[in-house]
């Protein structure tokens, strides 16, 4: 799959970044978008899709914040020992693509 994958820390701070060179240019923006959001949140993006909606709990939430959040599939939260310690995102394919990439590169990785 060409895309990008970002790799941040429990604190929001890059770790990791690899844009294929063959990837659309905007999947490295989405890839940290969806890393950072599922990082805010706790929860994989694929899951919160609907609370942004326009009749959603979460519907002003995409705007409220500096950072802007991104809720495409494709985010997952990083753990170990139950423990928040980051979340990786990918971008670069339709979300339900970039959700399954990054479910088994997390549990490849055992960090999910």
């Amino acid at each position: 799959m060409r895309g990008s994958v970002t790799v941040l820390d429990a604190g929001g701070q890059l770790l990791g970044f690899r844009r294929d060179d063959t990837a659309v240019l905007i999947s490295g923006e989405t890839s940290t978008r969806k890393a950072y959001t599922a990082l805010q949140l706790d929860a994989p993006t694929a899951d919160l899709v609907d609370l942004v909606r326009p009749d959603g709990l979460f519907h002003t939430l995409p705007t409220a914040l500096d950072r802007p959040l991104l809720f495409l599939a494709g985010g997952v939260p990083l753990h170990r020992d139950g423990r928040l310690i980051g979340a990786l995102g990918f971008g670069g394919g339709a979300p339900e693509q970039d959700h399954r990439i990054a479910t088994a590169a997390i549990a490849e990785a055992d960090l999910a």
